[in-house]
């Protein structure tokens, strides 16, 4: 398999070891032994032929819900780029590539009179990341406007188009596989004014300037909200704003924000994760499960 990749390298189809701190909004983390910036199916298939079904595959989009190790990532690393970045408006519905970034989505079809999307400003990740954890904010995720998602198989080299019951979407969470891409998807929305769709967007901003810590390094929440209760209050009630572990603290502004500084290590966040995760539980019974995906480490997040 490893012949595979370097001769993918040679005909400039993979690249190998790719720095991936400046692709993750934390801007942490090693390198991936390899990497490819895909931006057709042609490309895809290549993959697939090559065997990357078979090894370890992380599809990456904005790097806004990833904390990649220090030591960086021995499996493959695939970026959309190209026609997966695109935003069409058929006449029913509104069809996005799975790269593209979700606030430009929500802004995209405002201008197009197409409003539903707007909770999609506040989600700092991609189409495709948005549909594998279900993203969501303001009391909407994606399963609620989804209509249609199309997924190219890394096993099979199969490129079919499911509905969202297919995907099992849940409260942060599919059941889409790691060798599964999401190339593209498809939204439904309610005709109306760009005007309207606007001041919701700027809504949505405003309460994100004011209660969340922008401007700063993270990774947006850390932690799923367990049922019926918000992981950021049972974090701030147990006075843990300020806590720092290396050169990651807990946010001042939101407990469910973890903010790195100039010196942090990836290492760091994973044992203020830990720490929190461990002191949550001995205080309240409760069991804060990451949203944060932990990519490259050797060492559990706060083993039960």
């Amino acid at each position: 398999m490893v012949g595979e990749w370097r001769r993918l390298c040679a005909e400039g189809l993979v690249r190998s070891g790719v720095r991936l701190d400046a692709l993750t909004t934390y801007k942490l983390g090693g390198t991936a032994r390899w990497f490819a910036e895909v931006g057709d199916y042609a490309h895809l298939s290549a993959l697939a032929d090559a065997g990357a079904g078979a090894g370890d595959v992380l599809v990456l989009g904005k790097g806004s819900n990833v904390i990649v190790s220090d030591e960086g990532y021995g499996g493959l690393v695939i970026r959309l780029v190209g026609d997966f970045l695109s935003i069409r408006h058929p006449d029913e519905r509104v069809e996005a590539g799975g790269g593209v970034g979700l606030p430009r989505l929500a802004r995209s079809a405002v201008g197009e009179g197409r409003l539903g999307l707007e909770f999609m400003v506040g989600i700092p990740g991609t189409v495709g990341g948005g549909v594998y954890q279900n993203a969501g904010c303001h009391g909407t995720e994606m399963v609620d406007v989804l209509e249609e998602v199309e997924v190219f198989d890394l096993h099979t080299g199969e490129l079919t188009i499911v509905d969202p019951d297919t995907l099992c979407l849940r409260y942060r969470s599919s059941a889409v596989e790691p060798h599964h891409v999401i190339t593209r998807s498809w939204f439904r929305f309610t005709p109306g004014e760009p005007a309207e769709g606007l001041e919701k967007i700027r809504a949505i901003t405003r309460w994100r300037r004011i209660h969340q810590p922008g401007g700063t390094l993270n990774a947006g929440s850390v932690f799923k909200n367990p049922p019926g209760d918000a992981a950021g209050r049972l974090i701030d009630a147990l006075g843990l704003k300020g806590m720092r572990i290396g050169d990651v603290s807990v946010s001042d502004k939101h407990a469910n924000f973890f903010v790195a500084g100039a010196d942090a290590t990836a290492e760091d966040v994973r044992r203020l994760v830990t720490e929190v995760r461990v002191r949550v539980r001995a205080e309240t019974g409760i069991e804060l499960e990451p949203e944060v995906r932990f990519v490259g480490f050797s060492s559990e997040v706060a083993p039960a």
